[in-house]
């Protein structure tokens, strides 16, 4: 590998005045003051604090070989038998042979002075035996409480008493920029501490938003997961999940659980074995500019309500679709993932306070929530049985009439088929795709093709309007921008 190197060359130098190579002294860098260094966060303290209550985790589950048992030689004919009389190492002739174990590490900490250990649930997936490593080199044998595979948390339980806690915080209140301190067992280093600091929080990596993960710079590896994450006080702000790797290490980019969702899936655990989760019964979608003035809004805060499950809590309590949600429970929603998160900090039987936007007003509701369950409607694919076809006009559609039973597939009572969407038509510009289900344009029941063509015909011009659309089995809400003909 060839190195470039630059040079200045002599003549040059030479050339110079030799007191315009003399600095001033304003023209010298200052060097930092011992203040200024001082300033920086150390972590050796909390290190000593801290590191009796976290603990390395080993996980394993065993396999066996063939279910017979080993050949006994006292079957076997003697002229034969000195070909097996050399068993492998660690196999006694008459008993199955154990494969290698199945083995994971990670970390925990301690979270009750009688024995209760807070780990991730992935550390401890499937195994059959978990021994948990004090910083004293103690190693303990665990029982597995119960874990939480939304949320990656798991509670374990030794036998011991007087065990060393971490305080906890209230991770509600970390803040981007703050310093940070992780303490775990990287690739089996246990006790390794490294620091950073917050990068931001509310991140959705679960798809359901229920988890709002905080993200740090902290260097975090293999090993680390289900260690603490703590602020300079020592307290506990998160428990360390995951990393956004394209190499398998670290790379920039951690994750940790917040403190508050950790301790809420730990307490119910304790409790129950279990997590008991609250269900609002809406799916639910971001606004963008033009679906906020669809609806009259003229900014993108608040999560619309795309469809209402029938006969959940928030059918009955007054939920519609194309109802946004500003509020719940007297907190701001600024974006589509808050409301998950404050639905699954309740419990069910709790009331949700929700107020939202509907036809230009804001209404009030109160939905009594309930056990969450898997009723969400099987939505069918957007092409059964689509019947006769009809140009959709000003749209620059081709739709189909479907049938009452595609309909009841769909879980809606009225809508049509879109065969095809014209590439430099509004519908395309809006987004509206070959396959998608048209249910209702501006707040309207669409019923066939021809009186949706009725209705894209009397739209008025240079107007942003919703429509209310079943792609991929969800029903989404999309704006379309009603140009000049």
């Amino acid at each position: 590998m060839s190195i470039r190197r630059t040079f200045l060359p002599l003549a040059v130098l030479l050339s110079v005045p030799f007191s315009s190579l003399s600095a001033s002294a304003d023209d010298v860098a200052p060097v930092p003051s011992s203040s200024s260094v001082s300033a920086l966060p150390g972590f050796t303290s909390l290190m000593k604090r801290a590191a009796p209550s976290v603990v390395n985790i080993s996980a394993a589950r065993g396999a066996w070989g063939d279910d017979g048992l080993v050949l006994d030689l006292s079957d076997v004919p003697e002229p034969f038998r000195r070909f097996f009389d050399q068993a492998p190492f660690g196999v006694t002739p008459g008993w199955r042979r154990p494969l290698d174990e199945v083995r994971s590490l990670g970390s925990g900490f301690i979270i009750g002075r009688d024995g209760y250990i807070l780990t991730n649930a992935h550390v401890v997936d499937g195994a059959e035996r978990i021994k948990v490593k004090f910083s004293d080199r103690r190693e303990l044998d665990a029982r597995l409480v119960g874990t939480d595979k939304r949320t990656d948390i798991a509670l374990l339980k030794v036998e011991a008493h007087d065990l060393p806690v971490l305080p906890l915080g209230n991770s509600d209140q970390l803040q981007p920029g703050e310093w940070v301190a992780a303490i775990g067992s990287p690739f089996g280093f246990d006790q390794s501490i490294t620091a950073g600091i917050v990068s931001a929080t509310d991140r959705n990596l679960s798809g359901d938003g229920t988890v709002p993960f905080i993200q740090t710079d902290v260097a975090i590896n293999p090993g680390n997961s289900g260690g603490p994450l703590l602020n300079l006080n020592g307290e506990v702000m998160g428990v360390n999940s995951q990393i956004l790797t394209r190499s398998g290490g670290y790379m920039g980019l951690s994750f940790a659980i917040p403190a508050n969702v950790a301790l809420s899936v730990a307490d119910q655990l304790k409790q129950d074995g279990r997590v008991h989760r609250a269900w609002l019964g809406v799916s639910l979608q971001a606004l963008d500019g033009r679906l906020a003035r669809a609806f009259g809004r003229g900014e993108t805060k608040g999560a619309l309500v795309a469809s209402v499950i029938s006969g959940g809590p928030a059918e009955r309590a007054g939920v519609r679709p194309g109802d946004i949600i500003l509020k719940a429970n007297g907190q701001l929603i600024d974006s589509v993932d808050r409301v998950p998160r404050i639905v699954a900090a309740q419990r069910p039987g709790q009331q949700l306070a929700l107020d939202v936007w509907r036809q230009g007003a804001v209404v009030s509701l109160d939905v009594p929530l309930v056990e969450h369950g898997d009723a969400m409607a099987k939505l069918a694919s957007p092409a059964e049985q689509p019947q006769g076809r009809h140009a959709g006009g000003r749209l620059g559609i081709k739709a189909s009439v479907l049938d009452a039973k595609a309909l009841a597939l769909l879980g809606v009572a009225h809508g049509v088929g879109i065969e095809a969407v014209d590439d430099s038509s509004m519908a395309a510009q809006a987004g509206l795709m070959p396959g998608d289900v048209l249910v209702e344009l501006d707040g309207q029941a669409v019923t066939s093709p021809a009186q949706l063509t009725h209705m894209a015909d009397a739209l008025p011009s240079r107007h942003a309007i919703s429509m209310r659309v079943i792609r991929d089995r969800q029903i989404i809400y999309m704006a379309l921008e009603v140009s000049k003909d």
